[in-house]
């Protein structure tokens, strides 16, 4: 009898289960402007597996890019050797993402509320906050002009999924709307975290409930989440990560664990 390939045997982590997830969900897309965080991993998982010819755009210019090893931020210079181009800032939010070339915006967050607005700025109040984050970066621009946005989100807990914000970094179609601002995406479409998966179709439609993780209950996730959380009609349960799928993660995609903690 062989021995089991301890790469694979090993128990999966909450950061290879939302990375796995996060990659299916590119099935189909062309080109994605990848934030730094789990959309990294996730993105070049989904160029091994379900989405080859995607192209995929960072925040410091790199269009196209194809790293050797993951980078640790936008500015990583592997992110430049390989790339199909590298253009300046303007060109890139006046262009690229102005001009409605990207398929999906993927980013991250510390709150979001049931229609897919996003806080990156503080956690409690804006002059005395518990926590202070890094800020908006590109997401601004990302959520208004991406055709739909992805989210990754390592917690689910009432605080991060909450009925209010503590403060809105980067503001989704419907509150854009409200304050007489046309975007010209439909916002957030997915988020994935370590419960399920949330999805909306777009403007006037709220985040509901359409996928739980193996071993998580529908109440679970409701009682996780900051508001009174919708269903869709069936919630599925996603399939387990394959073993094809922790190999290429593990050894190919991020093999020095800088995302998958």
């Amino acid at each position: 009898m062989s021995e089991q390939d301890p790469r694979t045997t090993r128990p999966t982590t909450s950061s290879e289960l939302l990375s796995v997830v996060a990659s299916r969900e590119l099935a189909g897309r062309r080109t994605v402007f990848a934030g730094i965080g789990l959309p990294t991993p996730a993105t070049e998982l989904a160029r091994l597996t379900v989405a080859p010819g995607i192209e995929v755009v960072y925040e410091s210019g790199v269009c196209g890019a194809h790293p050797s090893h993951l980078p640790e931020t936008i500015a990583d210079a592997v992110l430049i050797t390989g790339a199909e181009a590298v253009v300046s800032m303007p060109t890139l939010f006046g262009s690229v993402l102005q001009g409605g070339h990207i398929d999906v915006g993927f980013l991250g967050a510390a709150q979001i509320d049931r229609w897919g607005s996003l806080n990156t700025s503080v956690i409690g109040d804006w002059d005395r906050p518990s926590v202070r984050l890094p800020g908006s970066g590109g997401a601004v621009e990302v959520m208004a002009n991406a055709r739909e946005v992805f989210v990754v989100m390592r917690r689910h807990t009432p605080r991060s999924f909450a009925e209010t914000l503590d403060f809105c970094t980067t503001p989704g179609p419907d509150r854009a709307l409200a304050d007489g601002i046309r975007p010209l995406g439909v916002g957030v479409t997915r988020v994935i975290t370590e419960l399920g998966v949330l999805a909306r179709e777009g403007v006037g439609d709220e985040l509901r409930l359409v996928a739980v993780h193996p071993g998580v209950s529908v109440e679970q996730v409701r009682a996780a989440t900051g508001w009174e959380l919708r269903t869709a009609g069936t919630v599925v349960t996603t399939a387990p990560p394959t073993a094809a799928e922790l190999r290429l993660l593990r050894d190919d995609v991020d093999p020095d664990r800088v995302y998958l903690r």
